[in-house]
């Protein structure tokens, strides 16, 4: 099947699916976050209904879903500052909306502070995930049969919990889990969890694995938006190690259409990864957000003279990189970001909205 077969068959799956779901409630926790938001605005865009929770902890924010507005299609959004390990407000707001679909990115995900703060990632992603899980497997007991048959439960987890590659090959669906950040290690246990449910109590769960993602509105903690804010602010630019680690990237528009395909053409109990097919070391990154930066928002120097090397991350993995082979033959996943295309737009976004990286930076 060729490339544009695949985008027209996905599209005609994504309208389909738009009309006969129109008015659909959806509970998407973690829906203030950088990908949760972007999905958000998917789902409103296509005529559904959205309930946030999220904690609104420092990387969720109210700003990432201001700018999303109610479609003509009847879809809107409202948010409920909660946490998903408060079994009671999450049993309450699936019985009050009407949920039909469940989308969990809510999750702890800086490694970084997974490392010198495991607790609480193992409070999220797992003891949270196990809360998320009872509450919805209580509800969907309690529905009436066509609606329980519809119901689905899925979860955003991510290629870490595959461990790191070698030089070659990729990850897939049938890749071991092999862990090596107690980020990770939280988000393979929440995996585990989430399978477990759909073969011991046959909720209808379905798990997604992506690569790195990108695109507006991402916390400054990660390495894009991270580097653009030191850069401008006159800082040196830290690369973990010798700076060869290789991420695989994919745009946050194109990992959410995926969930979606997932969502509303996948199989309970199956796994779908949805990969960028753009390979870069972060070396080699940091320098082309560099040159784009001498480009758009030239100084006195190269911003690549600011480039510094510092100690590596405990237990870097070396490479990711995933084989979404199986989303594209069977959710006809499809990419719509070029990785130059979508890089530039995604510095050319930061330049034009400092006033949104100084709101966030500065959440009290």
């Amino acid at each position: 099947m060729t490339a544009t077969a695949m985008l027209q068959m996905g599209k005609q799956r994504e309208e389909g699916h738009c009309i006969s779901m129109n008015g659909n409630q959806i509970l998407v926790t973690g829906g203030a976050g950088f990908i949760g938001s972007s999905f958000v605005a998917l789902c409103v865009e296509r005529g559904c209904k959205v309930v946030v929770l999220d904690a609104l902890t420092y990387a969720g924010h109210r700003a990432n879903l201001e700018w999303i507005t109610p479609s003509v299609t009847g879809g809107s959004w409202e948010l409920v500052v909660g946490d998903i390990a408060d079994r009671t407000l999450v049993s309450r707001l699936l019985r009050e909306h009407s949920i039909g679909w469940a989308v969990n990115f809510a999750a702890e995900s800086h490694v970084d502070n997974s490392i010198s703060g495991p607790a609480s990632f193992v409070n999220t992603n797992v003891v949270g995930t196990f809360q998320l899980l009872e509450a919805c497997r209580e509800y969907w007991n309690g529905l009436p049969a066509e609606q329980k048959n519809t119901f689905r439960y899925v979860q955003i987890s991510t290629d870490e919990v595959y461990g790191s590659l070698g030089p070659t090959g990729k990850f897939s669906e049938m890749s071991p889990v092999l862990p090596n950040s107690p980020y990770s290690a939280s988000k393979a246990g929440a995996d585990h969890l989430v399978r477990a449910w759909y073969e011991t109590y046959g909720l209808p769960v379905i798990t997604t694995h992506c690569t790195n993602n990108y695109g507006p509105r991402q916390y400054p903690e990660k390495l894009i938006p991270h580097m653009i804010d030191c850069a401008l602010a006159g800082k040196k630019l830290p690369v973990y190690g010798d700076g060869k680690n290789v991420r695989d990237w994919i745009h946050v528009e194109d990992h959410c259409a995926g969930v979606w395909l997932a969502l509303t053409e996948g199989k309970p109990g199956q796994c779908y990864d949805f990969g960028g097919d753009a390979e870069v070391e972060n070396i080699a990154m940091v320098k082309q957000i560099c040159a784009l930066l001498d480009a758009k928002n030239p100084g006195v120097q190269s911003y690549a003279d600011q480039i510094s090397f510092v100690t590596d991350r405990l237990g870097h993995d070396r490479r990711y990189a995933i084989d979404d082979g199986k989303a594209q033959r069977e959710l006809g996943f499809v990419r719509r970001y070029r990785f130059e295309q979508g890089i530039e737009a995604t510095v050319e976004w930061y330049l034009a909205n400092q006033r949104w990286c100084e709101l966030v930076r500065n959440k009290p």
